[in-house]
């Protein structure tokens, strides 16, 4: 499973107004929060504090949940760090807090979060572009025909295809069927390590009525058209992660360096313009990943940018 790790920690902030004032704005990767608070002079000088969340960013960018707590603490010793548990799927959030007592004069506070980004991995949208569940979606691309002279095993699941038209898309399997491989004479060939959604994916993207690519499904295409030399999927996945794509900006890098998309890869090298930039790469962990060459274009466009 993908994660992200995020943290923020407030400064102090002093709260000393019975109507309900802003005490912070910020973001931090993608979480954008607002702090709000007053102090209820009616009701023996409590802290009334309202956090509100939105993290539709990290929603485009694939994330899908996001666990973790926030504290808020009493900097000149009201109250305890009080601690708020958090388990979120919906993007726009609020927490209220009511706290200490008794102080006429106001309180100093901080606040502070730490949050896991789970990444949804799910390798296909539950149902296909023409509304059917994927797995039925599947089951008729893969049904006998006139047009089909092969069969493939995957999963114990039997998919009819035409050999040619798999030769043509796919050089991996071109070899498959030349004349130098035994499985050229076999009516049956079984494709080992490999799920029969997976497979499913990526020969639903060239097939007739293909099934384009989102921020959901890339990784997985690509994963599928490296593995069995499908240069026409990379194409299609690129010119999504081009034009329509809101993963983030580390991720997208890493892939276009992986897996060969170099209109993608440019485009990244050339919007590397800041130190803030390149240590938010370093921290992340796709960095490790980069090939040499990449690290290296990464640094002379930094350099040429300073």
């Amino acid at each position: 499973m993908i994660t992200k790790e995020i943290s923020y920690k407030s400064g102090p902030t002093a709260l000393a107004s019975n109507r309900a004032v802003v005490l912070e704005t910020g973001a931090k990767d993608g979480i954008k929060h607002t702090w709000r608070g007053f102090i209820k002079h009616y009701d023996d000088f409590q802290a009334n504090l309202t956090w509100k969340f939105d993290w539709e960013d990290l929603k485009r960018q694939g994330f899908d949940r996001l666990v973790g707590h926030l504290i808020v603490n009493s900097v000149n010793g009201f109250w305890n760090p009080e601690r708020v548990d958090i388990d979120w799927t919906d993007t726009n959030q609020s927490i209220s807090k009511e706290l200490g007592g008794g102080n006429f004069f106001g309180y100093v506070l901080t606040f502070e979060y730490n949050l896991t980004a789970h990444y949804s991995e799910s390798p296909m949208p539950q149902k296909s572009a023409f509304g059917l569940p994927t797995n039925i979606f599947y089951d008729k691309m893969f049904v006998a025909s006139d047009k089909t002279d092969g069969i493939l095993n995957v999963e114990g699941k039997k998919l009819n295809v035409n050999k040619t038209f798999l030769s043509f898309h796919s050089d991996y399997f071109s070899t498959l069927f030349s004349s130098n491989f035994k499985e050229r004479q076999m009516k049956e060939i079984e494709i080992k390590e490999v799920s029969y959604d997976d497979f499913g994916l990526l020969l639903s993207s060239f097939y007739p009525n293909p099934q384009f690519p989102n921020d959901h499904t890339v990784e997985k295409l690509l994963e599928m058209a490296s593995r069995f030399q499908v240069s026409s999927v990379v194409g299609i996945v690129e010119y999504h992660l081009l034009n329509n794509s809101k993963i983030g900006y580390e991720k997208m890098l890493w892939m276009a360096d992986e897996y060969g998309m170099p209109k993608l890869l440019e485009k990244c090298i050339s919007q590397m313009n800041s130190l803030a930039m390149a240590k938010k790469l370093e921290k992340s962990p796709e960095f490790e990943k980069l090939s040499d060459r990449t690290s290296s274009l990464i640094l002379r466009r930094l350099l040429k940018s300073l």
